[in-house]
C-alpha cells in the first residue's frame, strides 16, 4: 500500500505530488496558449518540448540522488513514455474519434515518417544495448554511448527541419476547415503580448517544476519500495506525471475531430522524449563516469515491437476506426500488468 504519509523534508508526499501536478498542467497550459498563437506544427512541437525538459528534470534528479547500481531510471522513464504515448495516448484518441465520428482521416505521411525516426532510435537505444560486445550487460561502452547520443539528436533535429520547413503539409490536417480551426489563432489568446507573458509563466512554471522534481523524486522511489512494488514502476509514475497533460490535449483534439493535431502531440511527444532525454543523461553518465542501463528486459521487447509494429499498422491508411484504438488500449493494458506483475 502507497502511505501518503511518507514525510519528505517536512512536507507529505500527497500534498508536494497535488503541488507538481497543478504546476505541471500549469507549464503545460502556458505552452499550449503559445501553441494557439503558433498553430501546427510548431505548438506541438513546442508542447512536446515543455513536456520533456519536465520528464528530464525528474529523471536527472533521481540519477543523482540514486545509489550506486541503480541506472535504470531514465531507461524505465522513457520507455513507458514510448508505451504510454503508442499505445495509451494514441489508443484514447482513436477510440473516442472513432465512438464520436466513426472513421477519422490524418495525413499518413507525416505519422509514418515520425513513427520512422522513433523506431530507428529505440532499437538503437533500449534494444541494441543487449547485443553489443564491448562491455557486458544491457549498456553501451562510452563510445557507443556517445555515438547514440549525438544520432538521436540529429535525428530529432531533421525530423524538425521536415516537420517545420520542408514538409509541412505532411504534418497539417488534409481537410481545409479542420486545419484552419486548429491553425494560428490570434483571438484565442489576445495578440503577441499574451503570448509573451505566457511564456514566462512557462519559464517560472518549468523553473518551479524542476525544484520540486529535486524534493519530490526521492520520495516517489520510498513509496514504490515501500509497498513492495518493482522499481520499474518508478519510471511509469515519473512518464505518467509529465504526459497526464499533453494526453488530456489530444484527447481533446480527437473529441473535437481533429486527429492529425492528436497524433502530433502524441508522436512528437515520443520522440523528443526518447530523443532529448538519452542524450542528456548519457552525457550525465559520461562526466560522473557512472554506466547506464538501457538495455529492455525480453517481455519489454516483445511489447515494444508489438506496439511499434500495431502502429505502423494503424497508421499506415491516414484513416483509423474504434478497432486500431481498441487494440492500442489492449497492448497498453498489457503493459501496465506486466510493469506491476513482472
Amino acid at each position: 500500500m502507497l502511505l501518503p504519509m511518507i514525510a519528505i523534508g517536512g512536507v507529505l508526499l500527497v500534498p508536494a505530488a497535488a503541488l507538481l501536478f497543478a504546476t505541471v498542467f500549469a507549464a503545460v497550459h502556458h505552452a499550449e496558449t503559445i501553441a494557439h498563437r503558433l498553430g501546427d506544427p510548431y505548438g506541438a512541437i513546442l508542447l512536446a518540448v515543455a513536456v520533456t525538459v519536465i520528464e528530464v528534470a525528474l529523471i536527472v534528479s533521481i540519477l543523482l540522488n540514486a545509489p550506486p547500481g541503480t541506472s535504470e531510471i531514465a531507461r524505465d522513464t522513457v520507455f513507458a513514455a514510448i508505451m504510454i504515448v503508442l499505445n495509451g495516448i494514441v489508443g484514447l484518441c482513436l477510440l473516442i474519434g472513432g465512438l464520436r465520428f466513426r472513421e477519422q482521416e490524418f495525413q499518413p505521411r507525416g505519422a509514418t515518417g515520425a513513427l520512422a525516426v522513433l523506431g530507428t532510435v529505440v532499437v538503437l537505444t533500449l534494444v541494441l544495448p543487449n547485443y553489443t560486445l564491448a562491455v557486458p550487460g544491457p549498456v553501451y561502452a562510452p563510445p557507443q554511448l556517445l555515438f547514440v547520443a549525438v544520432v538521436s539528436l540529429a535525428l530529432y533535429g531533421l525530423f524538425l527541419f521536415v516537420q517545420m520547413v520542408r514538409h509541412q503539409d505532411h504534418f497539417r490536417d488534409g481537410d481545409p476547415a479542420i486545419a484552419a480551426g486548429a491553425g494560428h489563432d490570434a483571438s484565442v489568446t489576445g495578440g503577441w503580448w499574451t503570448m509573451t507573458v505566457a511564456l514566462v509563466m512557462l519559464l517560472l512554471a518549468l523553473l518551479a517544476v524542476i525544484g520540486m522534481a529535486e524534493t519530490l523524486a526521492p520520495a516517489v522511489e520510498h513509496a514504490v519500495a515501500r509497498a513492495g512494488l518493482p522499481a520499474a514502476l518508478v519510471g511509469v509514475t515519473i512518464a505518467m506525471t509529465v504526459l497526464l497533460p499533453e494526453g488530456t490535449a489530444a484527447v481533446r483534439a480527437a473529441w473535437g475531430n481533429r486527429l492529425q493535431t492528436s497524433l502530433n502531440l502524441a508522436l512528437g511527444s515520443a520522440l523528443a522524449s526518447i530523443c532529448l532525454t538519452i542524450p542528456v543523461v548519457a552525457l550525465m553518465s559520461l562526466a560522473l563516469h557512472q554506466p547506464l542501463t538501457l538495455g529492455l528486459e525480453a517481455e519489454h521487447m516483445v511489447l515494444l515491437v508489438l506496439s511499434l509494429f500495431m502502429a505502423t499498422l494503424s497508421l499506415a491508411m491516414g484513416r483509423t476506426t474504434i478497432l486500431q484504438g481498441g487494440v492500442h488500449l489492449v497492448i497498453f493494458g498489457a503493459f501496465l500488468v506486466l510493469s506491476a506483475i513482472p
